[in-house]
């Protein structure tokens, strides 16, 4: 049977997931409501597998898998999101994530993910014409494939309202960085201007 760290922000989730796993004899040797000494926490324990949320306080659940893999840490990792899968499904297999379940799917598929995993799989069931939620246009989510990891980062801090030079200090890079990065969406996403931006994210479930 197979170890677990459960990260997410909501206490009541942690719980039924711990339920699933536990129900199936596998065991929870740790929980955390946000990333903050995760590293440590996965360098010290034993753990098998890892099961993150993405929208959580402080550093969210793709920038903890970007660092989790630079610190050469391999445990498989499972993302649990209630955000849109057709922007987040892509850039978490590119973070370096072994599987992704939507929160607004049944617990019931936990299992299938970490059964996936275990045996060395990955867990992506969305299809590219599946991942397309009837909420979003099938153009916008053609465009949010085509961006790549830092300019999704960008989106999202721009779709919270931070501004540039927040965003700049933040990434540790130059606000004509950040600037040259937004035209680049605007231009991507076919966005006239900062007011169609933050729509083009509330109706994605982007921010």
């Amino acid at each position: 049977m197979a170890s677990f760290i459960i990260v997410d922000d909501h206490p009541l989730l942690r719980l039924a997931v711990r339920n699933v796993l536990e129900k199936e004899n596998h065991s929870v040797l740790a929980e955390a409501s946000d990333g903050k000494d995760l590293l440590k926490l996965l360098l010290n324990s034993k753990a098998d597998i890892l099961i993150l949320d993405i929208d959580m306080p402080g550093p969210d659940g793709i920038d903890i898998i970007c660092d989790i893999r630079q610190a050469g840490i391999h445990i498989p990792i499972i993302v649990i999101s209630g955000k849109n899968p057709s922007f987040y499904v892509p850039l978490s297999i590119r973070a370096g994530a072994n599987g992704f379940i939507s929160k607004k799917n049944s617990l019931d598929v936990l299992m299938s993910a970490v059964n996936a995993v275990i045996s060395g799989y990955g867990y992506f069931p969305f299809p590219k014409n599946e991942i397309y939620n009837s909420s979003y246009s099938k153009t916008d989510a053609e465009r949010l494939q085509s961006l790549s990891r830092r300019e999704c980062e960008i989106l999202h801090l721009l779709g919270s309202g931070k501004e540039l030079i927040s965003i700049a200090r933040q990434l540790k890079i130059s606000t004509k960085t950040v600037s040259t990065y937004k035209a680049r969406l605007m231009q991507k996403l076919a966005l006239k201007n900062h007011h169609h931006l933050l729509d083009f994210t509330r109706r994605n479930n982007i921010n």
